[in-house]
């Protein structure tokens, strides 16, 4: 890994932990750690659908040119979402709430980011799939941002949980094996298609617990009304 990547990492790890310390110290100082760590979450992931979106090099093939020379800006992409990663692994560790399917995703995801910085290739495949993970990212923060400020059991709340479960199912179990298949088929590095057969197994068991989340919701809501008819 070329030395002004690494700084690039190491700058942006401090950056999201500084970031984290504006939120949690000055914005929302009555709000819970995981709350702050949502905010922070969030621009991530608005920055990295804009980083993404700016890096494709041909709209018409969204991961073409594949198994290429990643470019300048796709590098940089990926060093911005790499340290937040790290930083997201570090603050999950810090809270005590260490949760095994959201470990593995951030360990395979710095494994990946790592991987393509490194070999500095598969460009084109990283920023799709990390526009493919992120774009639902928002909706996912938001319900839980929605729970701590007093709307859980509204409908505000339900919009968001079918909002992101939608964007989710789209984007991970459409757009994610069409990915995980051009990964796998390209002349990729090992390590890159392993990653990406990981991403897509820890995306696949997601995928089954939002459908139950999902199916539970719209179960309760509709007992809720038939009881407030009933009386």
């Amino acid at each position: 890994m070329e030395d002004y990547i690494l700084n690039w990492v190491v700058i942006g790890v401090l950056s999201w932990a500084a970031t984290f310390l504006l939120v949690r110290k000055i914005l929302f100082p009555n709000q819970s750690f995981d709350f702050c760590n949502r905010i922070v979450s969030t621009i991530h992931a608005s920055l990295a659908v804009a980083l993404s979106s700016l890096s494709v090099q041909d709209w018409r093939c969204p991961v073409c040119p594949m198994a290429s020379k990643s470019s300048p800006w796709q590098m940089q992409t990926m060093a911005v979402s790499l340290a937040y990663m790290i930083y997201d692994l570090g603050c999950g560790l810090f809270e005590k709430q260490f949760k095994i399917d959201n470990s593995i995703h951030h360990l395979v995801s710095i494994i990946g980011f790592g991987a393509g910085l490194a070999y500095e290739k598969c460009g084109s495949e990283m920023v799709a799939a990390l526009w493919i993970t992120e774009i639902s990212s928002p909706f996912l923060h938001l319900r839980e941002l929605l729970k701590e400020l007093g709307y859980k059991d509204t409908d505000l709340n339900l919009a968001a949980d079918i909002s992101f479960a939608i964007i989710f199912t789209f984007a991970r179990m459409v757009g994610g094996p069409y990915l995980t298949f051009v990964t796998l088929s390209a002349d990729n590095p090992l390590l890159i298609k392993a990653m990406a057969l990981g991403l897509q197994l820890v995306s696949a068991f997601w995928f089954y617990k939002i459908a139950r989340m999902v199916k539970y919701k719209l179960a309760k809501r509709t007992t809720s009304k038939e009881l407030a008819k009933a009386e």
